[in-house]
């Protein structure tokens, strides 16, 4: 899409024009444009906050996935656990454990008893 379309995107959201919005949304997780998305989802677009962590998950951005998550987001914290745990970072799942995550508490759990087995 040409710069002057999106802008006249963002014109008619600005206007109120939701198709407009969720165009932008759409065309911001196409593009990958974490900024936008992040912008969109602050403003409470739920929509952008759900491709926003889509988008942090594919990429394995553990730092985008912790604000989201420290800002309240589940699917973030869920993906957040799903990704540590696959990572087997203790470090995070611990922590994340600690803030009173049950998830987390059990992969970890898993993980320290597969550690205590012997082999």
């Amino acid at each position: 899409m040409a710069d002057p379309d999106l802008a006249d995107l963002r014109e008619r959201a600005a206007n109120g024009d939701r198709d407009a919005v969720d165009r932008i949304v759409e065309l911001a997780g196409e593009r990958g444009d974490l900024a936008e998305l992040r912008q969109l989802a602050e403003s409470g677009n739920a929509d952008a906050a759900a491709q926003l962590v889509e988008l942090a998950s594919e990429r394995g951005d553990m730092d985008e996935l912790r604000r989201l998550a420290d800002r309240g987001d589940r699917d973030a914290v869920d993906q957040l656990v799903e990704l540590a745990a696959e990572r087997v970072d203790v470090g995070e799942l611990r922590r994340l454990a600690d803030a009173g995550n049950r998830d987390a508490a059990d992969v970890l759990a898993e993980l320290t008893e597969e550690e205590d087995e012997p082999e």
